[in-house]
């Protein structure tokens, strides 16, 4: 890797970790970026997701303060999280890098779809939840999001955030404090699993732990400072953005 190609990682690092941390989708900057400098594609992918775990842990202390009072909701979404992630991690060292071309976009899409109609479908939900923690259906959809997360992870926080925001009566800014936390899981199990049985390139994983560790503070500050319906349009676009790159 050459002194430029490494300000360029170092750079997308930065971007994805910010990216992150306000929506989730920072994968689409850093993971385009390993390829670019010549990193095989699943090594592309392990090193990509080792390096933006401190990125999600900057992240998660930016939002510390939305955080207060979700322990019991995270804890059993939490567990999902671990389990898919596990999952798609081995998925990603078994099948073929062509697997989820197909669903991946689909799941975007449907993510946005449910950020869209998030404030009229809590309406809807709103006499009919029976659990604090969004139910069965939420826990099986954060499981999948884990099985995502941990093959790609791409846009997996938008994912995320149409779930939570869907079947959670809560303030747009919890939610989302709530996805960096499951993100955060969800990329840390992976990261383990990938560091025991993976190929990784160190060097692409440092420089995108700084840049993604920098980002993912700038980022916190930022997204905690936007009005829900903001949010909620940065949300739809980085997940079309993200639906046109993986297409492409």
């Amino acid at each position: 890797m050459t002194p430029w190609e490494a300000v360029a990682v170092l750079a997308a690092g930065i971007g994805a970790g910010a990216i992150n941390a306000i929506v989730g989708s920072g994968s689409l900057i850093t993971f385009p970026t390993l390829l670019a400098v010549g990193l095989p594609p699943i090594t592309a992918n392990v090193s990509n997701n080792i390096g933006l775990v401190p990125g999600g842990v900057t992240g998660v202390l930016g939002y510390r303060a939305e955080l207060k009072g979700q322990a019991p909701r995270l804890v059993r979404l939490g567990v999902a999280s671990v389990t898919g992630s596990l999952a798609g991690g081995l998925l990603l060292l078994r099948l073929p890098e062509r697997a989820f071309q197909i669903i991946v976009p689909v799941l975007i899409a449907l993510a946005c779809v449910l950020v869209v109609v998030q404030p009229k479908l809590n309406a809807w939900l709103s006499g009919r939840q029976s659990h604090p923690h969004g139910g069965p259906w939420l826990w099986l959809g954060v499981l999948a999001a884990g099985v995502y997360g941990g093959y790609f992870g791409a846009a997996q926080g938008v994912v995320l955030i149409g779930l939570l925001g869907t079947f959670l009566d809560d303030d747009l800014q919890r939610v989302n404090a709530a996805k960096n936390m499951l993100s955060l899981l969800v990329n840390t199990t992976a990261a383990v699993l990938f560091t025991l049985i993976a190929k990784v390139d160190w060097m692409a994983v440092l420089l995108v732990a700084v840049g993604s560790a920098i980002g993912g503070f700038l980022g916190a500050r930022v997204g905690r400072r936007l009005p829900p319906t903001v949010l909620r349009g940065v949300i739809v676009c980085v997940g079309v953005a993200a639906i046109i790159k993986l297409l492409a």
